[in-house]
């Protein structure tokens, strides 16, 4: 009864005599004429549905490691702090930004932060808030508290504990109102305290934005937009330009409710943007800061896939046309380290591991194998379904049909996965399928799982995201172009700008949808098993 890794090495030993065996054959076969040998190898593997723990999950053999091992020993969560007064929308936009049921940022009320405490949440642990009332007249000993704090993160000697970001939060006043963008504490910190952010990438938000909107559309003004833009320019841009003596400080306008969202995208790739900046010393070294912020925030798929590019840029990827740097390594090996480091930077809320399940890598190295197959049309599902399935206002109706994979489990009959990267032909376009591929899968999955922040990871939400990639036209298509790159004449510079194009920063939420229309629906909150009794049947 072997382990998932077991398993692993023995099918590897058992092709690897078994190729040997037979290269000794025909060698002696030629030289002295014919010969008739028979062998036959029996190998029986039980329990490949085990599934490796956290520790176990990432781990290679032969001494590889995953890139991101070690980025997230240097940095293993982005350091953040939020600072504005009680009621601003702190925890809404700390929830929603980082996919976390509920963050209790100092429950809202007066009184209650304490910038020195770290606040985590289990349901994501990439990140650390740091949280700070704002600068009420009540609370004139804040401005030393903050100061303070912020200087002395600035002298820790490990990134890890560093500030790795601040976000200054204050509501968008509505002036008939009689409301202040900044009281006079706001005011004198701006003034006199705010040499102690230099150096730290800083924000300026300005939440509750759809109250603006709001406000000015009950006036039936011809274009609330363009009003309310004018608007911000002229009582909070331009305020905070004149305080802070700094016209070019970053700023974005945002709103949490449900029915209203916006600005958290600009607000991600800005700080993401001003991280990368500050804390990257180096031209083509990734920093683990920016990595850590890609990975904790769960809103922007871009970002996602803009540090898995740098990540495997940083190692794994440079080598993929050069076979002497993977010497006596087998595919499985290599696409171990590879799949642990893009699944790393996605940062689902798994704690079943399922990403990083035999399981799973079995299916996408089974998708794999397909690259230089002929492109077949693959039907999609019969199952009854709706165009808007996936958009935020919609409440879908659910089946209770399990969900059906095109694959049976287990890598048994996929012998070349066990093969050294030296002997596979075409391993390039392996690699490169493999990189693709997953890096696809994982963001429908992260549409599919968009609006259930808090919420575990399934089976069954990663069945529906693998069966809408493999069923669709986006994945052949992916394959044909990568079929068309031919290892005689490649470079690795030309194997990465292929990976890079193939993996857009931007223009994919159209294939997204496209790949996600008439699938079965079903209650992605239930974890189903990998395989049904049917499916071990087939």
């Amino acid at each position: 009864m072997f382990s998932p890794d077991c398993r692993d090495t023995v099918v590897s030993s058992v092709f690897a005599v078994t190729r040997t065996i037979s290269d000794a054959c025909t060698e002696f076969h030629q030289k002295c004429g014919e010969t008739h040998i028979t062998l036959e190898v029996s190998l029986e593997v039980q329990d490949a549905a085990l599934t490796p723990g956290i520790s176990e999950a990432p781990a290679t053999s032969q001494g590889l490691q995953p890139t991101t091992e070690e980025l997230i020993k240097q940095c293993p969560r982005f350091r953040i702090l939020v600072i504005g007064k009680s009621g601003v929308g702190k925890s809404s936009l700390i929830n929603r930004v980082f996919g976390v049921e509920v963050a209790s940022v100092a429950n809202d009320q007066a009184g209650k932060a304490k910038i020195e405490e770290e606040i985590t949440s289990p349901q994501n642990e990439r990140f650390i808030l740091h949280d700070s009332l704002g600068f009420e007249p009540a609370d004139g000993n804040n401005i030393d508290a903050v100061r303070s704090f912020i200087e002395a993160r600035k002298r820790m000697p490990h990134i890890k504990d560093k500030l790795h970001a601040i976000w200054l939060c204050f509501q968008v006043p509505i002036i008939e109102y009689g409301q202040r963008l900044l009281e006079e504490g706001a005011e004198e910190y701006l003034k006199e305290g705010n040499a102690a952010l230099e150096n730290t990438p800083t924000i300026v938000v300005f939440t509750k934005y759809d109250t603006l909107l709001t406000h000015i559309r009950a006036k039936d003004a011809a274009d609330p937009e363009a009003v309310a833009r004018q608007y911000l320019e002229k009582n909070c841009i331009k305020p905070i330009q004149d305080f802070t003596g700094n016209e070019s400080i970053s700023h974005v306008a945002v709103s949490s409710k449900r029915s209203h969202e916006r600005g958290h995208e600009e607000l991600i790739n800005l700080t993401y943007s001003k991280v990368s900046e500050s804390f990257t010393s180096q031209s083509n070294t990734l920093s683990p800061v920016p990595f850590a912020a890609a990975g904790a925030q769960r809103m922007v798929p871009k970002v996602k896939i803009e540090s898995s590019i740098d990540v495997g840029k940083q190692r794994y990827w440079q080598v993929l046309a050069t076979s002497s740097n993977f010497q006596g390594y087998t595919m499985l090996d290599l696409l171990r380290v590879i799949h642990a480091d893009i699944v790393s930077v996605w940062n689902f809320y798994d704690p079943g591991e399922y990403l990083h399940s035999v399981e799973f890598r079995d299916l996408m190295i089974n998708m794999v194998g397909n690259v230089d197959a002929p492109a077949v049309s693959i039907p999609p599902s019969t199952h009854v379904t709706r165009s808007d399935t996936f958009s935020r206002k919609s409440v879908p109706l659910m089946t209770a049909m399990l969900v059906t994979l095109p694959f049976v489990a287990g890598l048994a009959l996929v012998q070349w996965a066990y093969e050294t990267y030296q002997r596979l032909q075409n391993a390039h376009q392996k690699f490169m399928a493999y990189i693709v591929d997953l890096t696809h899968v994982l963001e429908i999955l992260f549409a599919l799982t968009a609006n259930r922040k808090g919420k575990k990871l399934t089976r069954t939400a990663i069945k529906q995201a693998f069966n809408a990639y493999y069923r669709s036209a986006w994945m052949r298509d992916v394959h044909a172009e990568i079929t068309g790159v031919e290892r005689s004449i490649v470079y690795r510079d030309v194997i990465l700008e292929k990976i890079a194009s193939l993996l857009p920063l931007s223009g994919t939420d159209a294939k997204v949808s496209a790949a996600l229309q008439g699938l079965q629906l079903v209650d992605l909150e239930k974890d189903e098993e990998w395989h049904s009794p049917e499916d071990m049947r087939r």
